[in-house]
């Protein structure tokens, strides 16, 4: 059996290392999101999405009324258009949304660099 005493020495050094391997890591960097290089692309399939969700319900919409009453183009065409106008809606807040997280950001970053 091992002795307790060499048990306790060991947990000991083991402890010491790992704070001497954190030391000579320092203190991990917390990234922000927006800095990473595909955030920019993940915005932008989501507008893209966003707008041809809208146009996509629009479309079906249109087709299922026209379909139904008869009137080929006419709910088909009035309901593109107000699916595009839902999808633009909808990018818009989207791009208003991530507008004031970067200048939340931007200003919590700034009063960090103030106070240090």
């Amino acid at each position: 059996m091992s002795d307790p005493d060499d048990t306790a020495d060991a947990a000991a050094r083991l402890r010491a290392l790992e704070q001497r391997i954190a030391k000579a890591k320092g203190a991990p960097t917390a990234k922000n999101h927006s800095e990473e290089h595909y955030s920019q692309a993940q915005l932008a399939w989501r507008m893209v999405i966003e707008l041809v969700a809208g146009l996509g319900i629009g479309f079906g919409i249109g087709y299922g009324l026209d379909t139904l009453l008869g009137t080929m183009p006419i709910f088909l065409v009035l309901f593109i258009f107000l699916g595009l106008a839902a999808g633009v809606k909808t990018m818009l807040r989207s791009a208003q949304e991530v507008q004031k997280k970067q200048l939340a950001n931007e200003a919590s970053r700034r009063g960090d660099d103030r106070r240090g």
